[in-house]
């Protein structure tokens, strides 16, 4: 490991994921193989230079995505059978490609449970995502962010779907990834009319749920997120180059 790359996992916060994830990157590489004994606790503070309570909460994140397995008094293995966990870094270390990336799978899911959403909302559901419209201009009105009134409607929205793996999609993208994205949605209050700009976006997407229009709700929810990932390089320095912008 380079020094550049020791002074990287230094770095706070969140350094016990850090290693889980280059961990992962290395078995994934194939540098460790299935079955085969990872180096001790002791061994991988001095290859990382970190401490050994932080190895032991990396190697746990690691051992709860059923990635690693441990054999008491033998140490811990890479799993015989091959995980199909789904593992994001955490948001504090991604970089704008890992953004561009999670963008690109937020559109996948969320434009299409948009336009199932416009097709199969009972009148019920589309009250609730008016609601939530309406709730996220008066937040943004009273000077707030209205993040949490975005989370809710983009719930509304996926529980309109009918579909409840949608759902548990949504849930998975929230604990791991929203966040981010949450962080430069409330740095937009700095930027004058570009909140005023995020409501709108909602409203095109409500608007296109309210006609029953299946490609109007996607295309809306499309344009909202690619214009969320140009609003993230406003935050990062030279992330403009980038972050680009996917196909509706």
């Amino acid at each position: 490991m380079t020094n550049n790359q020791m002074s990287q996992l230094r770095r706070p916060p969140l350094l016990a994921e850090r290693i889980a994830e280059t961990l992962f990157s290395e078995i994934r590489s194939g540098k460790y193989k299935r079955g085969e004994k990872l180096p001790t606790e002791r061994e991988l503070s001095e290859l990382y230079g970190v401490s050994r309570p932080v190895v032991r909460e990396a190697m746990g994140h690691l051992r709860q995505d059923n990635i690693i397995v441990s054999r008491q008094g033998s140490g811990a293995f890479v799993a015989e059978v091959p995980t199909s966990v789904f593992r994001l870094k955490s948001h504090d270390t991604l970089e704008a490609a890992d953004v561009r990336n999670i963008v690109e799978l937020l559109i996948a899911v969320e434009a299409t449970a948009s336009g199932y959403a416009a097709e199969r909302r009972s009148e019920r559901q589309l009250q609730v995502i008016r609601e939530t419209v309406d709730n996220m201009q008066e937040a943004i009105e009273s000077g707030g962010s209205g993040v949490e009134e975005d989370i809710a409607f983009h719930r509304a929205i996926v529980e309109a779907t009918g579909n409840p793996v949608f759902l548990d999609m949504l849930d998975f993208l929230d604990g791991r990834v929203r966040s981010f994205i949450r962080t430069a949605r409330q740095n937009s209050a700095r930027v004058e009319g570009l909140l005023q700009q995020v409501g709108d976006e909602h409203a095109a997407i409500l608007h296109a749920i309210e006609n029953k229009d299946r490609e109007g709700a996607r295309k809306a929810a499309t344009d909202h997120l690619n214009n969320a990932l140009a609003r993230l390089s406003l935050y990062k320095p030279g992330w403009d180059d980038v972050l680009e912008v996917a196909e509706s």
